[in-house]
């Protein structure tokens, strides 16, 4: 298996969910730790692309960035209404069954 899967968290994702992947040995960054508070969504996926990282949001912007051709190393995406728990779920489903490489440029849906 390859490198595991690191994530970068959108703005607006609940702590609990940070929380929840870190107690899980799952290596997060947010937004506002990697100080791009109030950055585009475009450079919210560039600096995610150039560390590796697979971004986690729940803002179609970055589907209609990445359906545009934007280069990202991977988009997990759940809507709005998704509850903390299937949103952790999904993640770590998403954590231990693929890998960076098989994220690169792909979008899973939660």
């Amino acid at each position: 298996m390859g490198q595991k899967i690191r994530f970068y968290t959108d703005e607006h994702v609940a702590k609990a969910v940070i929380r929840a992947l870190r107690q899980r040995g799952v290596d997060v960054l947010t937004v506002q730790e990697a100080g791009m508070s109030g950055a585009s969504d475009r450079e919210h996926l560039e600096l995610a692309r150039r560390q590796g990282r697979v971004v986690f949001t729940q803002d179609d912007d970055f589907l209609r960035l990445h359906a545009a051709g934007a280069d990202n190393a991977g988009i997990v995406y759940a809507p709005q209404q998704a509850s903390i728990g299937d949103i952790v779920y999904g993640l770590m489903l998403v954590y231990q069954v693929l890998d960076a490489g098989d994220m690169v440029g792909q979008v899973e849906y939660l």
